[in-house]
């Protein structure tokens, strides 16, 4: 239930806030909707590292803000602030593929009602909200060199975790190895074959993510040929 009840939350309060601003606020409004979830979201993971901190409880080697989800937390505030196009083609590939392992197959460090429970659920399940928030409600689109870009986006990232990894000893996006809990991962072999394989299918995985906008297009494309 632990895992089974935040999906639910999502799910409801998700369309609730989507079919609200979308219906109900001007543009204007909801600007300020899309850019004060992420500063909650951001702000979550603020306040949990803070509290994290002032217990004297921090370790650098596994508490820093650096998994692709909460390092996309941090982050989001500039996108849901300036809604640039090309943070859009970034974050609904890493959103989309990332979050969706985080929220399936969830490594959370405490049970309810831990603050760290909260954490994680608040980032995963808010990141989701955010990116359909942009899709439905501004209705923001990728197109085919979007995941190009999103994959050249994450070289950099994977780039910057390793030198982190190797300068504090620490295991950054699991790039040293496996996460403890069950995860898509373990399916993959060992070090470094399961890197390996989940770099050749970063391509493809967004590929498939895109296929599905490139569909809805296709779609609306007709429907609007056959209006006239």
């Amino acid at each position: 239930m632990e895992h089974i009840i935040p999906l639910i939350l999502c799910i409801v309060l998700g369309s609730i806030v989507i079919t609200y601003a979308k219906q109900k606020l001007d543009d204007e409004q909801q600007k300020t909707l899309f850019s004060r979830l992420g500063w909650f979201v951001c702000l979550s993971v603020v306040a949990f590292h803070v509290n994290l901190a002032l217990s004297g409880n921090y370790d650098i080697k596994g508490d820093l803000p650096l998994y692709l989800c909460s390092f996309m937390a941090i982050l989001i505030p500039v996108f849901t602030s300036t809604r640039k196009y090309w943070l859009f083609e970034i974050f609904v590939f890493w959103i989309i593929a990332g979050t969706t392992q985080g929220i399936i197959t969830p490594d959370v460090g405490g049970s309810y009602p831990d603050l760290e429970y909260f954490r994680y659920w608040i980032v995963h399940l808010g990141l989701y909200i955010i990116i359909f928030y942009a899709i439905i409600v501004f209705k923001m689109r990728p197109k085919f060199a979007s995941v190009f870009k999103a994959v050249v986006a994450i070289q950099f990232y994977i780039i910057l975790m390793a030198f982190v990894n190797y300068f504090l000893d620490s295991n950054y996006s699991y790039l040293n190895h496996k996460p403890v809990s069950a995860s898509i991962l373990d399916y993959f072999g060992e070090w470094p074959t399961y890197l390996i394989i989940v770099e050749l299918l970063v391509i493809p995985y967004f590929l498939l993510i895109y296929f599905f906008f490139y569909i809805s297009r296709k779609k609306r494309i007709n429907q609007i040929r056959k209006a006239y």
